[in-house]
């Protein structure tokens, strides 16, 4: 990528061109969208001339790969057999329907073990994502990095590392860092990145890190609280995301807003990731 690819969360409601023409729009160079209606249910069939018309723009307009993301409701983890049912076909459904957009990311939370425990939690999640993933498949899948909040699983890069080392597939899995989440976990992405980096390298390797959501906190680090601040009004600051751009370890991966925004809020943050990523200071 020749410019940084950053862009944030679109309604899918009117199709997937409108989607890209948005993006265009307010200086986006990728963006996010859920896969089905937030709170899961059926999906509504795609247009393949649709979905051929985003692949076009994409193409012409340089952006780098998307980051889709599953609905909130999935839990592979769940304690009950019908949602575990649920997300297991849910997700593969997902992953069939993003055959029509080749090359790009589709993100989930691991999900909650729900008073069974992390192992439990884990041991399922592996079940679901061998069940799920096919070789072959076009779309990368990511586990995101979680806040810990609850009965949360990855709320550690090594509760990741565990999901990835116990399934079959691990080796096409990716994972999402999202800064809320590894800084309300107890990560100083703040005030000490380049260790954060390093040690996500020693567990995880760096490898594996795809994606990032960029999001400020509202709450003090180790909170495990999980709410999202915009850029630069949060407990980790503008400074942390200037530095953030501009590290060469990082800087070529999409990069999505999920700050609490409307569009007019996240044109502004993409032009000042810019700026700051060229030099400038918050």
């Amino acid at each position: 990528m020749h410019e940084l690819a950053i862009g944030c969360h679109l309604s899918a409601a009117k199709g997937y061109a409108a989607m890209g023409q948005t993006a265009s729009s307010i200086g986006a160079t990728t963006f996010a969208f859920f896969t089905r209606n937030p709170r899961g249910g059926n999906a509504k069939a795609i247009d393949p001339v649709d979905a051929a018309r985003l692949a076009e723009h994409l193409r012409t307009q340089g952006f780098g790969p998307l980051v889709a993301h599953a609905p909130y409701t999935y839990n592979l983890c769940s304690a009950k057999q019908d949602v575990v049912s649920f997300a297991r076909r849910a997700m593969r459904e997902d992953l069939e329907r993003l055959e029509c957009l080749p090359g790009n990311y589709y993100n989930f939370h691991p999900g909650s073990h729900v008073q069974q425990g992390s192992e439990r939690g884990i041991a399922l999640i592996c079940e679901g994502l061998d069940q799920i993933l096919e070789r072959g498949q076009a779309t990368v899948v990511l586990l995101e990095t979680m806040a810990g909040k609850g009965s949360e699983v990855g709320r550690s890069f090594e509760e990741l590392a565990r999901i990835i080392e116990g399934c079959d597939k691990g080796d096409m899995l990716g994972i999402c860092l999202d800064t809320c989440h590894v800084w309300d976990a107890g990560y100083d992405v703040r005030d000490d990145l380049e260790n954060v980096l390093d040690t996500f390298d020693h567990v995880l390797g760096l490898e594996r890190l795809k994606a990032l959501h960029l999001n400020d906190s509202k709450n003090p680090r180790g909170s495990h609280k999980d709410r999202h601040e915009c850029l630069g009004k949060g407990s980790i600051g503008a400074s942390a995301f200037a530095s953030i751009v501009r590290n060469r370890r990082l800087r070529e991966l999409p990069m999505i807003l999920e700050t609490p925004n409307d569009l007019k809020g996240y044109a502004h943050e993409i032009r000042a990731l810019r700026s700051w990523a060229q030099g400038e200071e918050p």
